[in-house]
């Protein structure tokens, strides 16, 4: 028995060795917020928030390292596409089926999309995947990230006439092509108060006020004020 579970402990971490390498090799070349750095950084705050929670460690390394394997926005916003290739790729690891529908549940409701979707799975190790995910697009980390989109979608970087918009419909957040400043105020600034865990509302608090500076320092230098 308890060398079955050796064999088992092993297992399981080679599969996410295996893991680590599909995703590296999927994701060579993608744009640089959504590259296997943006994994990696995302795998690791999940593995420090899931320290303080009940949670399935391995499932909540597969869900990490396969959340972002086929974001939809390159991929014509087709949200099927995630799922799938996290599917085809753990059913040659041999995972138990269980865990597979446990990943691709995580990979279908970890998204933001326009703050007004509602959840059709929820799971402790979905929340700590989230607040793992959304604590890489807040802070020095979100900044970089939400320009670097913005220039690779040639994107204004702020127009005073164009507001932010608040109540935006899953498909118009998906189709958006606003100032990249908006963003900030239609996503980033809200991650703070949809945080799950003790752990990520603590290091979401600091990261947000970062990014609070960050704002009224750009403001005051697009208007000329100092």
């Amino acid at each position: 028995m308890a060398q079955d579970f050796y064999f088992w402990k092993m297992n399981k971490k080679q599969v996410i060795q295996n893991t680590i390498d599909f995703v590296k090799k999927t994701l060579k070349g993608a744009e640089g917020g959504h590259d296997y750095f943006h994994i990696e950084r995302v795998y690791k705050n999940t593995l420090l928030i899931a320290k303080n929670e009940d949670v399935d460690v391995f499932i909540v390394s597969l869900g990490a390292l396969l959340h972002d394997i086929a974001d939809s926005k390159f991929y014509n916003g087709d949200e099927t596409v995630g799922p799938k290739k996290a599917r085809a790729f753990l059913e040659k690891e041999n995972v138990l089926e269980e865990v597979i529908v446990h990943v691709e549940n995580i990979i279908k409701n970890i998204s933001f999309k326009g703050g007004n979707f509602e959840q059709s799975f929820k799971s402790p190790e979905l929340d700590v995947i989230q607040d793992a995910d959304r604590l890489d697009a807040i802070g020095a980390i979100g900044i970089a990230r939400c320009f670097n989109y913005g220039g690779f979608k040639n994107r204004e970087l702020y127009n005073p006439d164009v507001l932010p918009n608040l109540n935006m419909t899953k498909e118009e957040y998906k189709n958006s092509k606003a100032p990249t400043i908006n963003h900030f105020y239609e996503k980033l600034l809200l991650l703070k108060d949809k945080m799950n865990t003790r752990t990520g509302k603590k290091i979401a608090e600091e990261r947000h006020l970062f990014m609070e500076t960050f704002l009224n320092q750009f403001k005051n230098e697009w208007n000329g004020k100092k």
